[in-house]
């Protein structure tokens, strides 16, 4: 009777090395990417944190953003009046809200300097099968005050394709309106916050995914955890207790 040839001393350490080795690579790299799931999460909560503290600040002065355009006025409240520009209106289409798709409208406003900025006025549901542009909100030609807080951008959405050259648009480009309305914008979108009926303007706030990142390094935590399991499992207690039953 023949037997398998047995593996010499030199042969198995080598082995044994050598998973050793790959078992701590695995595990030290799955937690570092635990790690860095986790600090994104920390950095994401500490914006929600800044914009809570942002909101709590007295409102801004329009005039204070032009001075300053690209200082961080995110989420600061603001109070402007001017004059509506309904012609150059666009609506955003496929945003969903309230759990119902529809669309959302932009408006530039004229501040009293001349200055434009566009606010983002309020979400309408889409109708049953309607593929087009909903009719225009009621748009009135006096001066308005306009309540809100300011974003970087009006809502985003992923793009389907080029930009439409129509009222109905995927995004909205500020730098590209500039050529629509003759003049550059503030770098500044105005998301109205009251007095927005028919519109609803009850905005849910920003989600930063900080969930997601938790969920992704309790995953490469885990994953971690589980090939040192299995390491000292198959390397270190199945062995010996082979060796003493043998013995």
């Amino acid at each position: 009777m023949q037997h398998a040839p047995t593996e010499s001393p030199r042969t198995t350490a080598k082995r044994f090395w050598l998973v050793t080795l790959a078992a701590v690579a695995l595990a030290v790299l799955t937690a570092r990417l635990g790690w860095w799931q986790w600090d994104r999460a920390l950095q994401k909560q500490a914006l929600q944190a800044e914009r809570v503290r942002a909101a709590a600040l007295p409102p801004v002065s329009w005039d204070d953003v032009r001075k300053a355009p690209q200082a961080d006025w995110q989420q600061r409240r603001a109070q402007w009046t001017g004059h509506w520009l309904p012609e150059q209106s666009v609506w955003l289409d496929n945003r969903p809200m309230h759990q119902r798709s529809g669309f959302v409208l932009l408006t530039p406003l004229r501040l009293p300097d001349g200055t434009l900025v566009w606010v983002q006025r309020g979400w309408q549901a889409k109708g049953a099968g309607r593929h087009e542009a909903p009719p225009w909100p009621p748009t009135v030609a006096s001066q308005v005050r306009v309540t809100g807080r300011l974003a970087q951008q009006a809502s985003r959405a992923y793009d389907l394709g080029p930009a439409a050259s129509g009222p109905l648009k995927q995004n909205l480009d500020i730098a590209a309106s500039a050529a629509v309305l003759g003049q550059p914008p503030l770098p500044w979108v105005l998301w109205q916050t009251e007095d927005c009926a028919p519109l609803a303007c009850d905005w849910p706030a920003p989600d930063d995914g900080v969930a997601k990142h938790h969920g992704y390094a309790a995953q490469w935590f885990a994953l971690s955890a589980l090939t040192l399991g299995l390491y000292v499992w198959f390397q270190l207690i199945l062995p010996r207790r082979r060796q003493r039953a043998r013995a």
